[in-house]
């Protein structure tokens, strides 16, 4: 049985992100997608549990308290969270797991968990990632030049993490993504239990 994995993929908003994740899911059936808990209000199509899990301000701080996150930050004025018990629940399935989350959230993660991969995704360009955000339509001048100046903020941060993968062609990305994912799977610590069931053989 192959050892699940915990992966996480962080990138400035706009990146695409989101849409890499979705279309990693769905290439493969052996990996999860860790549900974030968060204080903000639903957007237009998202549904709760399955984009997030929308919960109120005294819920989230109440969760806090009781160590119940294996990362959480705010964001703009909201709180987000990776639910610990959650994501043990899956890996424990022997599915492994993607956590969308950010800086923040990532140097948390890997100060608990040993096995975790860590993955940026960068955007081709600042102009580039200035026109995505621009073109969702969403946010004032204010709110796209914070977005802009934390985005820079975060990919000063990159190079902390194991591998970063530049979003320009979509479908470059989330194969450059996947590579990662299988190098990761082969490597000798974590396909123990089939390399010890070949030398039991052999001895």
């Amino acid at each position: 049985m192959d050892h699940p994995m915990l992966f996480v993929i962080s990138a400035p908003s706009g990146t695409g992100k989101t849409t890499i994740r979705r279309e990693i899911e769905r290439r493969c059936p052996s990996i999860r997608y860790s549900v974030s808990c968060t204080t903000r209000k639903p957007r237009t199509g998202e549904k709760d549990g399955v984009d997030y899990f929308f919960i109120s301000r005294e819920e989230f701080e109440s969760r806090i308290a009781g160590g119940n996150f294996l990362e959480w930050a705010s964001v703009f004025g909201n709180y987000y969270g990776t639910d610990r018990s959650y994501v043990e629940k899956l890996l424990g399935e022997g599915y492994d797991v993607i956590l969308d989350i950010d800086v923040k959230g990532a140097t948390q993660v890997r100060a608990r968990k040993r096995d975790v991969v860590t993955i940026f995704i960068l955007p081709p360009s600042m102009n580039v990632l200035k026109d995505r955000l621009a073109g969702r339509g969403t946010e004032s001048e204010e709110a796209l030049n914070r977005r802009l100046e934390e985005a820079k903020r975060e990919i000063l941060l990159a190079p902390w993490y194991d591998y970063v993968v530049v979003n320009d062609v979509l479908e470059e990305a989330v194969e450059n993504i996947l590579s990662i994912i299988r190098a990761t799977k082969c490597r000798r610590e974590n396909s123990r239990d089939v390399l010890n069931g070949f030398l039991k053989l052999l001895t």
